[in-house]
C-alpha cells in the first residue's frame, strides 16, 4: 500500500516514510488494534461517522485504551487534500500502544487499488474456504482488528487458485462472508445476505445497499443459507467500502450469472456518495 500523506494523532502530518510505532506496540507485537478503512470522493470521506462509530466499539471490544474519537476526526482534513480530488482511502488504526501505553491513533491515505475498477468491469472469482462462525464473544464477532493473518492467508490462497476473493462457510457449508466483504445473491426480484447473528462484520456498505435495495426494485432478506443457494442464484456479488459492489461471475470453478442488480446497486452507492 502506498500512502499520499499520514497523520498521527496529538502529531499531526508527519512524512509518510517516518516510524511512528514502538517496536513495542501491542499492534505489532500482538497485533491488538482496531481499524476502518472508507472509501473518499471528491475529497469527501463516505460515512464518516458511521466507520468511527465500529471503530469505537471494535477497540472496546478488544479493550484498547480509551478511544479518543475527537482526536481522529482532526486527522481527517489534514490527510485528505493529498487526494488532490481524486478517489482514494482513508484508513484508521488505533492502537494498544506499549504495555505502559499511551495509545497510538493513525490516519492513513493511500490510492484506490487500479485492479478493483478492472475486477469489477469483468467480474470477480471466488473460491469457498473454511471459516469460523464468530459466535461467542472471544472470537470478536464484528470485530476490525488487526489481527488478520487468517483473512489475509485465505485471500492469498483464493489468489493460489487463480480467484481473487474468498467466500468462508462454516463446517455446514453455511455461507460467512468473505475476506474483506460481504456476501450477497439474488433469485428473482430478492437479494439474500447472511445475517449478522452469524458473527460477521457488519459492513457499512452492507448497510447502505439494505437502504438502497428497495429504490433499485429489490426486496432483501437476511439469514442463515448454504453455500447452494449461493451457487444456484441468478447473480451474485460482494460488498465493501473500498471493493464497493463487486460482481460474481465464478465460484469454485463453476459459472455464476451476470445480471443488473450488482450494477444498479453499484450505481445507486455512487450516487449516495455524490449527495453527501
Amino acid at each position: 500500500m502506498s500512502l499520499l500523506a499520514l497523520a498521527v494523532a496529538g502529531r499531526g502530518l508527519v512524512d509518510p516514510g517516518e516510524a511512528v510505532v514502538r517496536a513495542d506496540d501491542e499492534a505489532l507485537l500482538r497485533g491488538r488494534a482496531a481499524f476502518e478503512t472508507l472509501r473518499v470522493y471528491d475529497g469527501r470521506p463516505f460515512e464518516l461517522e458511521t466507520h468511527l462509530d465500529r471503530l469505537t466499539a471494535s477497540a472496546a471490544s478488544i479493550g484498547l485504551p480509551a478511544f479518543e474519537r475527537a482526536s481522529l476526526e482532526e486527522l481527517v482534513p489534514l490527510v485528505v487534500p493529498a487526494a488532490d480530488g481524486n478517489d482514494a482511502v482513508l484508513r484508521f488504526v488505533w492502537t494498544g500502544g506499549p504495555e505502559d501505553g499511551p495509545a497510538v491513533g493513525l490516519a492513513l491515505l493511500s490510492p484506490v487499488p487500479a485492479w478493483i475498477a478492472e475486477v469489477r468491469e469483468r467480474g470477480a472469482r471466488a473460491v469457498s474456504l473454511l471459516g469460523v462462525r464468530a459466535a461467542v464473544p472471544w472470537l470478536l464477532p464484528g470485530v476490525k482488528s488487526t489481527s488478520y493473518a487468517v483473512n489475509m492467508a485465505a485471500e492469498a490462497e483464493a489468489k493460489r487458485r487463480g480467484a481473487e476473493e474468498a467466500v468462508f462457510v462454516d463446517p455446514d457449508r453455511i455461507v460467512l462472508e468473505g475476506t474483506v466483504t460481504n456476501v450477497w445473491w439474488r433469485c428473482g426480484e430478492t437479494l439474500y445476505t447472511p445475517a449478522l447473528d452469524l458473527g460477521i462484520l457488519a459492513g457499512v456498505t452492507r448497510g447502505a445497499l439494505l437502504e438502497l435495495a428497495g429504490e433499485c426494485g429489490y426486496g432483501v432478506e437476511e439469514g442463515t443459507y448454504p453455500l447452494d443457494d449461493l451457487r444456484a442464484a441468478d447473480e451474485a456479488f460482494t460488498s465493501s467500502s473500498v471493493r464497493e459492489v463487486m460482481p460474481l461471475v465464478e465460484l469454485d470453478g463453476s459459472a455464476l450469472g451476470r445480471g443488473p442488480a450488482a450494477d444498479r446497486l453499484q450505481q445507486a452507492l455512487r450516487d449516495l456518495a455524490a449527495k453527501v
